[in-house]
């Protein structure tokens, strides 16, 4: 008996191979009808006998291809029609309610063709397929047409042409599909632009053996390279960038390569191999250190990354003396390179080479090019080796994925927090953020946020009927908040910073229950206008209520004492009644004197709740470090110290912490340290045990109080993989329930969708 679907498949289906998929299981299922894209995802009729259709509609969910995402498999029974064969239609317009997919590694089919020296795309720096390549970096608008990418600038020859149009092909309808006879060319060019003779991967690798830093156009934006293994070429790139000492990534050809550098478990080698190819932070080795001089020096892990394009493949491939298939890639191979953001001064990532020939200019001494537009500037994602891998970074290779939500909703567009800028767009039942825009300090950065929410929004398809912001009203993204709430004519919701961090976990975990809230960060514009970031907050969706804080330490001179750790440790002495220690412990200091009569007068010196400068603190006091030359740098060589050290156990904490009426005091461990004559090693790993413990008991007695069982983890300092193991270990022996960041970061990337949960949520009068 022959019967017929309707058949609706959702997710990311278009540009990924879904349409040939799915004609080539119709054939195997001996099924006829049709498949087609549209405005709304993938459309199918299928005629067969029951057994058939049932398989198909299993095996569209199962086993459809690596890069498609499928959401949802929705089938209506119709009659049948008789139609012969299985057939690809075309595609039909209309209003948009589908997605683009992000940017993936090359596959191994590509990278067969690419060391195949009878093939003609052998060493084609483009090659890509259905299955890999660029995707969102490319497009302007969706449908997923070539028209819509950048890639309709080049006419394809007649054998391209043949592939594209053949539904049996890898290639049916792979928008950015080309060959060396009619896709981009790749040059290199000096530092004035001028074209450099030779072939440009031969010349470029010279160059980086040579001792020389290179702009690399990549998917998202330039890299900036050199080799690794030259700490001249390596002190240069940091001179020049101006980047004293923020730990570099380094791209090696496999996990092999770093036998005896890096510890590589199978779940990193996992997520260095996974088709985002993101950053991954591995644990070190000490002969790391005198292998790759001043790439990471005093801190526990090195950033690595595989190569993800063909480029950084050729590279890898001219080094290896051009061998002839792929067995190569998995043996030992000698090159490394730093890569780079090429961003310097804190600017967006360069994407065009006008753009890189002025702002590299001084930095750059050669640049690899190509003329393939790049639509969206996209950085690398940066993720931690732990089981499951947590995000601190989401951004090429998973940016614009959709989060699940519990439920569809009106459209929301938010716009995120000041630091680690992202924003999101919540559309049905997902939650789209963008990739890392970045910090919002200067006119680029800002012009950026613009730019993506344009895009974002446009390739969406939606009109927003409400914006979500941070309530700081002097974030940049506050007032573009405001701007667009008055050009769309729709409400404006403000949500407090770690209320969002709670609701961006709770928007993943599809979680809509009553919570309790540990939120642990650098900063966050509280409700009462103060400096937050040690709390606790009872959520329940737009509602949100402080259950406790830590106990305030002085900002001792304002914002600077966020990068001069020594101020945060001058404050925590003043706290405790030993302001005449200040100008004793840090008289080398030239403002210890001025200090510690502001901390007496009370002058300059508001407080703050925060995590993140408790870890300052610790940092100074311990001697570790008493300035920050970027972000977090005391708190990350306080962790890298702390794990060499023994973990410590605390069972007591009398005299280190004590709480009163949820207000958590964590000075008198503080004053321990102050005091500490052991080594520094030992004190960091007493002060990470410590504080755990303490937040974790915290917590309990919250928890407890208020009756809500589930909890939820979030803000930056749960990017210290020492301390978030610690209190995962203290809260695992409870009958809580623990929420966590996993598809977002623990940081203020996850801050847009938090807010755009919010906005969802019923608003209180």
């Amino acid at each position: 008996m022959t019967v017929a679907h309707h058949i609706r498949v959702t997710g990311i289906v278009q540009g990924v191979g879904y349409r040939p998929f799915v004609r080539r299981l119709a054939c195997e299922l001996s099924l006829s009808g049709w498949v087609r894209n549209d405005a709304a995802g993938v459309e199918i009729t299928a005629e067969g006998c029951v057994r058939d259709l049932e398989a198909l509609l299993s095996r569209l969910r199962d086993d459809a291809p690596p890069t498609a995402r499928v959401d949802g498999v929705a089938a209506q029974a119709i009659a049948p029609t008789g139609i012969g064969g299985f057939s690809i239609a075309q595609s039909v317009p209309g209003t948009c309610a589908t997605a683009i997919g992000p940017d993936t590694a090359v596959c191994a089919d590509c990278l067969a063709e690419l060391f195949a020296p009878d093939g003609r795309r052998w060493r084609h720096p483009f090659i890509t397929c259905t299955h890999c390549g660029p995707r969102y970096t490319i497009t302007r608008a969706l449908p997923y047409d070539r028209s819509r990418t950048s890639m309709a600038a080049f006419a394809l020859c007649s054998a391209c042409d043949l592939e594209y149009r053949d539904p049996a092909d890898r290639r049916f309808h792979a928008e950015p599909i080309a060959c060396p006879q009619c896709g981009p060319r790749l040059a290199l060019v000096d530092a004035s632009g001028n074209p450099l003779a030779g072939d440009p991967i031969a010349q470029t690798l010279a160059r980086l053996l040579a001792g020389s830093l290179v702009a690399i156009k990549g998917l998202g934006g330039y890299h900036l390279a050199c080799d690794a293994r030259n700490g001249r070429a390596v002190a240069a790139l940091r001179e020049r960038k101006h980047r004293d000492a923020k730990p570099f990534a380094i791209m090696v050809a496999n996990p092999g390569s770093l036998a005896g550098l890096a510890a590589i478990d199978a779940t990193a080698s996992g997520a260095l191999r996974s088709p985002a190819r993101p950053v991954v932070l591995v644990p070190k080795h000490a002969a790391a250190d005198r292998e790759f001089a001043g790439i990471a020096e005093g801190m526990g892990r090195l950033g690595v990354m595989l190569p993800s394009t063909p480029i950084h493949w050729l590279l890898f491939h001219e080094a290896a003396g051009r061998p002839e298939g792929t067995a190569w890639t998995e043996l030992h191979q000698s090159l490394a390179l730093v890569m780079t953001s090429a961003n310097p001064g804190g600017e967006p990532l360069i994407i065009d080479e006008g753009e890189g020939l002025r702002n590299l200019a001084g930095i750059a001494d050669a640049h690899l090019q190509h003329d393939r537009a790049i639509v969206v500037r996209c950085d690398d994602s940066v993720v931690a080796a732990t089981e499951p891998v947590r995000f601190l970074r989401r951004a090429r290779g998973f940016a614009p994925m959709g989060l699940r939500l519990h439920a569809t909703g009106p459209p929301v567009l938010a716009t995120g927090a000041h630091f680690k800028n992202t924003i999101c767009v919540a559309r049905g039942d997902q939650a789209y953020v963008s990739q890392h825009i970045g910090d919002l300090d200067d006119a680029a950065t800002i012009r950026f946020l613009e730019e993506s929410v344009d895009h974002l929004v446009g390739i969406l398809g939606v009109e927003p009927a409400a914006i979500g912001h941070d309530l700081h009203p002097d974030f940049a993204s506050t007032r573009l908040a405001a701007e667009l709430a008055a050009r769309w004519q729709v409400p404006l919701v403000g949500v407090q910073h770690h209320h969002a961090h709670i609701a961006a976990v709770l928007a993943e975990h599809r979680f809509e229950g009553p919570v309790l809230g540990l939120v642990l960060d650098g900063v966050g514009y509280g409700t009462d206008g103060g400096a937050w970031g040690g709390e606790l907050l009872r959520v329940h969706g737009a509602s949100m209520r402080r259950e406790g804080h830590l106990a305030p330490l002085p900002l001792a001179g304002g914002d600077r004492a966020a990068v001069e750790p020594w101020r945060m440790a001058a404050g925590a002495l003043h706290a405790l009644g030993r302001n005449h220690d200040i100008e004793r412990r840090f008289g080398r200091r030239p403002a210890a004197r001025s200090l510690a009569k502001m901390l007496d007068r009370g002058v300059h010196c508001p407080l703050t709740s925060s995590m993140g400068r408790v870890f300052d603190a610790a940092a100074a006091l311990l001697g570790v470090a008493e300035l920050s030359r970027f972000e977090a740098e005391a708190a990350m060589r306080l962790e890298a110290l702390a794990g060499r050290a023994a973990v410590l156990p605390i069972d007591d904490l009398a005299g280190l912490a004590a709480e009163t009426e949820g207000v958590l005091d964590l000075r008198p461990l503080l004053g321990r340290l102050a005091d500490w004559t052991g080594e520094a090693a030992d004190g960091a790993a007493f002060f990470h045990a410590v504080a755990a413990s303490a937040v974790s008991r915290w917590l309990q007695r919250a928890a407890g109080r208020t009756g809500i069982g589930t909890v939820v983890l979030a803000g930056g300092c749960f990017m210290n993989l020492l301390f978030r193991s610690q209190v995962e270990s203290r809260l695992s022996s409870t009958q809580l329930r623990v929420l966590q960041p996993v598809q977002l970061p623990p940081n203020d990337g996850a801050i847009s969708a938090g807010q755009a949960w919010v906005a969802r949520h019923p608003q209180e009068n």
